[in-house]
C-alpha cells in the first residue's frame, strides 16, 4: 500500500505548485530550480528545498519543517 494517496497528490500538486512559486515570487525571490515536487531557490546565501504536496522546506538559513505559510514567515 502506497504511504499517500497518489490520486489525491497528482490532483493537488500542480496547484499547491503553481501558488507557491507565486507567493515565493512575489516576495522578490527568483525559483533556481523547479520540478513537478520540488522548488528551489536561495535565501541568504544558502539553497532552501521546498515540496510543496508535503509542505516540507528545508535549508541552511531557516529553520526546517512543513507548511508554506511557516517558510513564508521566515523569508519575509
Amino acid at each position: 500500500m502506497a504511504r499517500l494517496d497518489q490520486e489525491r497528490e497528482k490532483k493537488l500538486q500542480p496547484e499547491r505548485m503553481e501558488y507557491a512559486v507565486k507567493e515565493i515570487k512575489s516576495l522578490g525571490i527568483d525559483i533556481l530550480f523547479q520540478s513537478e515536487t520540488e522548488i528551489q531557490f536561495m535565501f541568504n546565501g544558502s539553497k532552501i528545498n521546498f515540496f510543496p504536496y508535503s509542505g516540507w522546506h528545508t535549508g541552511k538559513t531557516i529553520k526546517d519543517g512543513r507548511g508554506l505559510h511557516r517558510l513564508l514567515l521566515q523569508i519575509s
